[in-house]
């Protein structure tokens, strides 16, 4: 058994954020390109689009949550 494990915690808390941020990058590569089509058709959709581009960072925050959670708990 590892006797100091908080370096495997670091290694995890850096997973954690690196794979939620990428899959944020993905989420947003697709939500970006529509929302672009959208808003080039009908301007109104402005507001709506906008809250439609930030639902993908939520990930990341959570991501985040779960790497400040091993760090401080663990």
């Amino acid at each position: 058994m590892v006797e100091d494990a908080s370096g495997l915690i670091m290694i995890g808390a850096g997973i954690a954020v690196g794979i939620t941020g990428l899959g944020a990058g993905l989420a947003e590569r697709d939500v970006g390109a529509a929302a672009v089509g959208a808003i080039t058709e009908d301007v109104s959709l402005f507001g709506k689009v906008m809250i439609l581009m930030v639902l993908p960072e939520t990930i990341v925050i959570f991501g985040l949550v779960v790497a400040i959670l091993g760090i401080f708990v663990m």
